[in-house]
């Protein structure tokens, strides 16, 4: 067994070998002396954003307690003081566990607020029932007509295939030298 480095501290040993921490001592020793006095304060910070959050008030909240907590840790670690504040998602481990693991899309009704939430139902409420006019009806039936007849979508599609090929033609150099 080889030991690189060994700390004492109030009658807890350890070692670290490989890189690995080693505690002879009892777990909660081990709790006490290297989680908790950086877990805690993590924890109270949890509870702050928590409640700045208002996460108490609803069922829902788009609020993420791991993200902020790992967020938390990884940029008050001590070997990391001289660093800047780094987001969650520029942390190399997390950009490296998301592109094995994609999130799924946070769902609007956690993204918007009641107001904007309110306004997209009544501008579509208020799009639907002018669809439901008669009038409006008859004045679309009448502009598909008239673009199947004039087959308007296949001009458009000829046009923006033509445009696209000026577009190869003529590329400009990025710089000049």
């Amino acid at each position: 067994f080889l030991c690189l480095e060994i700390e004492l501290c109030d009658c807890l040993c350890s070692c670290r070998f490989a890189g690995v921490l080693f505690c002879t001592g009892s777990p909660r020793q081990y709790l006490e002396f290297y989680i908790f006095p950086v877990l805690l304060p993590g924890l109270a910070a949890l509870l702050q954003e928590v409640e700045k959050e208002k996460c108490f008030e609803g069922k829902r909240t788009k609020f993420i307690a791991s993200d902020f907590l790992t967020e938390w840790l990884y940029n008050k670690n001590p070997k990391k003081k001289d660093e800047s504040f780094t987001e969650l998602f520029s942390i190399p481990f997390v950009k490296d566990w998301l592109k094995d693991h994609p999130r799924p899309p946070v769902p609007l009704s956690l993204i918007l607020s009641e107001e904007e939430a309110s306004l997209l139902i009544q501008s579509f409420w208020r799009g639907y029932r002018v669809r439901c006019d008669s009038e409006i009806q008859e004045l679309r039936q009448w502009q598909k007509k008239l673009r199947e007849e004039r087959h308007i979508t296949k001009i458009v599609r000829e046009f923006w295939t033509k445009q696209e090929a000026k577009g190869e033609r003529i590329q400009l150099p990025h710089s000049r030298t």
